[in-house]
């Protein structure tokens, strides 16, 4: 990760609406799972991300104890207090141990980050869209039919028409340009869902 990360990072900020600050908590903390997935899982560590130059560290943390010391969490006060001897019990030494190879990892992780974040911030702009749009009349094209379900193309988005909400007597074929009114926009986990009513006196 470097400067042209941090570009496109602030790019995405302008076109998308997503806080760079987000982006990278969200960056760190997947970062910090790769870390732990691939190069020691029982450790306390940390990742921090350069807001300025895009490099990234890791860190990991040991508590200050007196003994019996667990050397992947802990580190005793005397051998705390040779490195710095402000250290006192409880508190935590950090120690950068950034693998040598774990560039590729971590740039295929903020990757599937930043790729998942710009699909959330799209999904939320197509929901707020057509949310706001609810008792709204719209114009779509049919789709197909599933169950009974008849699915119309909204532009942004794809509306249900269910059964109850059919005019009785109408035919739906793949194409056919029909007008509809805007019931209802839920929030689902593969994105805005709209439904549509054909007999709705609004």
């Amino acid at each position: 990760m470097n400067n042209e990360f941090l570009e496109a990072l602030y790019a995405l900020e302008k076109e998308k609406g997503i806080p760079v600050d987000i982006l990278m908590e969200t960056i760190e903390a997947a970062l910090l799972s790769a870390y732990k997935r691939n190069f020691g899982s029982v450790q306390n560590a940390r990742v921090q991300i350069n807001r300025e130059t895009g490099d990234y560290q890791v860190f990991t943390q040991h508590t200050v104890v007196e003994k019996d010391v667990d050397p992947r969490l802990e580190i005793s006060l005397s051998d705390a207090t040779k490195l710095d001897p402000r250290y006192q019990l409880g508190e935590v030494v950090e120690y950068e141990v950034t693998p040598r190879d774990f560039g590729r990892i971590a740039a295929q992780t903020a990757k599937q980050v930043v790729m998942q974040r710009i699909r959330e911030a799209e999904r939320n702009l197509v929901y707020e869209e057509y949310a706001n749009r609810e008792r709204d009349i719209v114009t779509g094209v049919v789709q197909r039919a599933e169950q009974k379900n008849v699915y119309v193309e909204l532009g942004k988005a794809e509306a249900i028409l269910t059964p109850s909400e059919q005019a009785h007597g109408e035919v739906y074929r793949h194409g056919d340009r029909i007008k509809a009114y805007i019931l209802e926009v839920k929030k689902t986990t593969k994105g805005p869902q709209v439904f549509v009513s054909r007999t709705h006196p609004g």
